[in-house]
């Protein structure tokens, strides 16, 4: 039985797995009038897992496998536990780094220079179960996180794929247990995580920036204005460039050619789209709010 989005369950039938239930995590997803045409009669969106129906229905199926790919909240063990080599997920980190939802927004923001998905047994602590496989990506530094979502989606589908093909052939997979000692937590970022700290270096700066575009969007104060900071870009360094930003502290801005420029820890960037008080803003937008506030 599967959990999560449709193109994992379409390409585990067309690798000639039977899917007893087909449970998909939104109703919005690429794929759901596909996967209505492939399981008709055996496809459930958004259910509630805690419904005992559910539960019954899971039980009388007797699965072999439950298989969860971006399932979006935690499943009981019970309905783990009703499949006879209970459950295994898909989680988009090398586990046990980044544990939890928002692995990829924590990845770009650690400044970490790779990451990778992980094929896990699912145990009842969130992505703690033992590690079956992984596949390991270099991150690119000019990426988003939703472009490294995407850049994780292929090695996620195949690792997934891989891992049900070997239980199914009856191989007894040893999975190795996760250290606790590296483990680290990848919540979703409140409001105020998503506040930029225009007291650290640039690098840290323009990172944040990255993990938390396009949605929910790193957010800062200029000029009284709230602004959204989309793109960015490092303000050229040469000390020439940099003498109108000696006098100022971190978080002021000033236009410098033609953009708006915010002063960091160790220099400044330059702001290239974003959002002012809820409404899109290109660099000159940015600029203009600067000059007429300043």
């Amino acid at each position: 039985m599967f959990f999560g989005l449709p193109l994992a369950a379409l390409l585990l039938a067309r690798d000639g797995h039977e899917i007893l239930l087909c449970a998909l995590s939104r109703t919005d997803t690429p794929g759901l009038r596909r996967a209505r045409r492939q399981f008709p009669d055996r496809l459930l969106v958004r259910p509630d897992v805690q419904s005992p129906a559910l539960h019954a229905w899971v039980a009388a199926l007797a699965p072999d496998l439950l298989v969860s790919w971006f399932w979006t909240t935690r499943l009981p063990m019970a309905l783990v536990q009703a499949a006879r080599l209970g459950g295994i997920n898909v989680h988009p980190s090398l586990l046990p780094r980044h544990r939890g939802p928002d692995p990829t927004t924590w990845a770009i923001t650690s400044g970490d220079a790779e990451t990778g998905v992980t094929a896990h047994r699912i145990a009842e602590a969130y992505d703690t179960g033992d590690i079956l496989d992984q596949e390991r990506l270099p991150i690119d530094p000019a990426w988003t996180s939703w472009q490294l979502a995407r850049a994780l989606d292929p090695p996620s589908l195949r690792v997934l794929r891989r891992t049900v093909h070997r239980l199914a052939a009856g191989e007894t997979i040893v999975g190795l247990p996760q250290d606790p000692a590296l483990a680290t937590d990848a919540p979703f970022p409140d409001d105020e995580a998503c506040a930029i700290t225009w007291s650290w270096p640039t690098a840290r700066v323009l990172r944040h920036i990255r993990a938390l575009a396009p949605s929910p969007g790193a957010w800062t104060e200029i000029e009284g204005a709230l602004v959204v900071v989309l793109r960015a870009a490092p303000f050229p360094d040469s000390p020439s460039a940099l003498v109108p930003l000696v006098p100022l502290v971190p978080g002021e801005a000033v236009v410098l050619q033609g953009v708006a420029v915010v002063r960091t820890a160790d220099g400044a960037i330059s702001l290239l789209e974003g959002e002012i008080e809820g409404e899109p803003a290109t660099a000159e937008d940015l600029a203009d709010l600067v000059r007429i506030r300043s």
